[in-house]
């Protein structure tokens, strides 16, 4: 349908997209971490006793049945989290015993190559450990593999766990990318789908490689702040030629944020001779490669003697004893980028620029409402993502069918007063 567009001059490269994501629930019930332990197992236990009865037989123990005999569904268990340990690991021992008959030399492979079988195994590598005693032990929730690992339904092993500003579900997250370039039609041209834990940012790269494959590359990419870092303003520029809109983070120093005092940008970055000048005129004493939660940096620090004799310190530094220290992106050109659009997003026009951005909401909310894009109908990331694929596309249908069937409309004229303020501010 693309194509169809662009041979119509519907849709051009070059012009202006904007993106933004929301959160897909699963088509799975939603289970605790204690009802996942043992619906895998009844799970397991269910497609063996379809694929080989026999051998399942000898090993199923009395209370089994009414354990497993049917969908385990956990309300409050009474004791507290004393109780729940220990069902847990009545679970856990239930399930190493099948296991281990699963992995006995003599078991026909089939029945541990099954699929159920392999779900029951890996939630047990997630869910449970052996103490130094040789004992299985429920894992603290904090010692739990990441949620980009593990998976909340033996029946759906893509839909993760995820939290982000206070909403939290078990599914996935898609990414829609449209047109907004002025006088042609917004179309959605590019769809991606991901396990929900799966960060916005980490899907800028991706976009715009996709987007240039298929010829649709904009020259501006206009997003949200998860979209953006200085390092993909600098990689889209460079390798597509694409300028990517969107908030960089503030300076999250406390001068910054009082906006008193010396934040990041008060400094003077000698790149060639390795220094920082600080605005008293004191040079910086050290220069080396600094790494935070897997990102690289240089800090840079100064000497003590002179931040602790300098008249300005309440205005530069919290500490009573340290001297100031920074901490700046690896290179200059990265900096610059950096520096540059903290600057430019504080002025009126870079934001009256980004205003655009707001419409790819629109069209989430006009996608959730329609067509349920929120609530995946099928098991898995794959079979997901073809739904939102033929969202997008019905979501096309509609607006190119009004876009033709609508008359361009003059843009409505301001309210005096709204002229009044604009002419004044």
């Amino acid at each position: 349908m693309l194509n169809r567009l662009v041979e119509a001059g519907l849709l051009k490269a070059g012009g202006r997209q904007r993106t933004d994501a929301t959160h897909v629930l699963a088509a799975v019930r939603r289970l605790s971490r204690l009802e996942l332990a043992g619906e895998s197992l009844r799970a397991a236990l269910e497609q063996l006793a379809q694929a080989a009865p026999d051998w399942l037989l000898p090993l199923v123990e009395p209370e089994w049945d009414k354990r497993y005999g049917r969908t385990v569904e956990i309300g409050k268990v009474p004791g507290g989290k004393a109780a729940v340990t220990a069902l847990a690991e009545a679970f856990g021992r239930d399930g190493c015993k099948v296991l281990a008959a699963a992995w006995a030399p003599d078991t026909p492979p089939r029945l541990r190559e099954l699929p159920q079988v392999e779900i029951l195994r890996r939630v047990w590598v997630h869910h449970y450990y052996w103490d130094a005693r040789g004992r299985l032990r429920w894992r603290d929730g904090h010692a739990l593999p990441p949620a980009s690992l593990r998976f909340d339904s033996p029946y759906d092993t893509d839909a993760h766990y995820c939290v982000k500003r206070g909403t939290a579900w078990s599914g996935y997250r898609t990414h829609f990318t449209e047109t907004c370039t002025s006088d042609l039609p917004e179309v959605v041209v590019h769809v991606a789908t991901t396990i929900a834990p799966v960060q916005d940012g980490e899907l800028t790269d991706q976009i715009h490689d996709d987007l240039a494959a298929s010829g649709l590359a904009p020259g501006e990419h206009v997003v949200d702040a998860a979209y953006v870092t200085a390092q993909r303003i600098e990689h889209a520029q460079r390798i597509h030629q694409i300028t990517l809109l969107g908030p960089v983070a503030p300076d999250p120093s406390h001068q910054t944020k009082a906006q008193n005092g010396f934040d990041k940008a008060s400094f003077t970055v000698d790149w060639d001779g390795h220094q920082v000048v600080c605005p008293r005129g004191q040079t910086s004493r050290t220069w080396k490669p600094l790494r935070i939660s897997g990102h690289d940096y240089i800090q840079v620090r100064f000497g003590e003697a002179a931040c602790r004799a300098c008249t300005d310190r309440a205005q530069c530094t919290n500490s009573e004893v340290r001297p100031r220290s920074l901490a700046l992106l690896p290179t200059r050109e990265l900096h610059e980028i950096q520096q540059a659009n903290r600057l430019d997003q504080r002025t009126r026009q870079w934001q009256d620029r980004y205003a655009i951005r707001a419409g790819i909401e629109a069209t989430l909310s006009q996608n959730i409402r329609t067509c349920g894009l929120r609530r995946t109908r099928y098991r898995g990331l794959r079979k997901t993502h073809v739904q939102h694929i033929l969202t997008a596309l019905a979501c096309n249908v509609t607006r190119i069918a009004d876009w033709i069937a609508t008359p361009a409309q003059k843009q409505r004229a301001p309210s005096h007063f709204h002229a009044l303020c604009t002419a004044t501010s």
